[in-house]
Formats: C-alpha cells, sequence, structure tokens
C-alpha cells in the first residue's frame, strides 16, 4: 500500500509561524490548518522521528527589502504588502512549536519561488540521505503543496501524501485539488493509517 517507508522522509511545507501560526499573514489558511496540519502534522512528525526516519521543514521568507524574492505574480505581491510580512530571521519564518523542531530535523528556508524542491537544497539533501519517497505535510493545497507534489514526482520521488495533514482554501477546494489531480501523482492515506504503518516498520 505504501511507498518504501525505509527510504522515506517527512517534508513539511510553510508550516511556519507567519503562514499557520500566531502571527499568521493568511488567517484563513491558518484557521483551517488548526484543526488538520497542526495536529496531524505533529503526529507525524513525532512518528517519523521514533522511526529514526528524515524530518525536513521547509520554510519560506524574504529580506526587509524584498531584494532577490518574485515580483511576478498578484500572490508575490499581496505577500509583501501583508500586514506583517514574513521577513527572513522573524519569527514569523520559524516552524510552528507544535511539531517540535528537534536537532535531528532539517529546516531548510527559501526566499524566491513557489516549491521547496526549486527554491532550497532540499532535493541534494533527500538524495545523500538516501531518501526514495517523500510524505509531504502542510499548506497550502491552493499553490505549495501542488508544486512540491510535481517537483517530486518529476525528480523520481515517490508521493506519499496524508490528506488531513494538508489544506487549501476554502477546504472544498483543497479536496478537489486531491480528487482530480493530486490522487492521479501521489498516493493518498491518512495520518492515522501511515502513523500505523511507520510504527509496524519500526
Amino acid at each position: 500500500m505504501f511507498a518504501d517507508l525505509a527510504h522515506s522522509a517527512l517534508v513539511t511545507s510553510e508550516c511556519q509561524n507567519g503562514v499557520i501560526g500566531p502571527v499568521a499573514a493568511l488567517p484563513q489558511l491558518a484557521e483551517a490548518a488548526a484543526t488538520t496540519v497542526i495536529p496531524n502534522g505533529r503526529k507525524l512528525c513525532a512518528a517519523a522521528r521514533e522511526a529514526g526516519l528524515p524530518v525536513l521543514h521547509c520554510t519560506a521568507g524574504r529580506r526587509a527589502d524584498g531584494r532577490g524574492s518574485n515580483t511576478n505574480s498578484r500572490l508575490f505581491m499581496a505577500m509583501r504588502k501583508a500586514p506583517r510580512p514574513i521577513e527572513l530571521g522573524d519569527t514569523a519564518t520559524q516552524v510552528v512549536d507544535e511539531f517540535d523542531v528537534q536537532p535531528s530535523d532539517f529546516v531548510l528556508s527559501r526566499m524566491h519561488g513557489l516549491s521547496p524542491m526549486a527554491g532550497t537544497d532540499l532535493d541534494p539533501i533527500l538524495r545523500n540521505l538516501g531518501v526514495t519517497a517523500l510524505v509531504i505535510a502542510g499548506v497550502s493545497l491552493n499553490v505549495a503543496i501542488p508544486n512540491l507534489v510535481m517537483d517530486a514526482v518529476n525528480r523520481g520521488y515517490r508521493v506519499v501524501l496524508p490528506r488531513d495533514a494538508v489544506v487549501g482554501v476554502p477546504p472544498s477546494y483543497g479536496e478537489l485539488v486531491i480528487e482530480n489531480t493530486l490522487s492521479l501523482l501521489a498516493e493518498i492515506v491518512t495520518t492515522d493509517e501511515l502513523v500505523a504503518a511507520i510504527a509496524s516498520k519500526r
């Protein structure tokens, strides 16, 4: 049923204070994530660490002056005008406390693009770790998660997507993205199914 868990890694996308945490620039997304991504992402992080699987957190931010970051879409321009821009080094770019980042985890930040696969060292780090399959959690099903899934598949990784550990806005739209697009590219599971499978492989 599942990709080879022995060679899997958990990758979280934009699970940071300025996106779904206490200083969220996107309150609707944070509200949706509060009952999905945060509790289920916490379970996945704990299960992955317990099983010795790599955990990688991918965050996004920008310089205070905006130099080097994209300006070529409405999304990027809207984020620049947010009441509290997500700036590198600020608490807004820190992974949410619920994920309990550990010294064994990797935290990779990007300042451009729509996907951590294109904007960080994620791909070479995964390959150096011997990873062949990704468990992806986080936000959002509107933009970053589909980009990350497609980038991973294009690079030859298998993808497992816990449907209750990702979300978009509105949530009903996110479900449509899973059913009509991501289900063609990734193995769609629930968090509890995946946690049980990880535990059985220990």
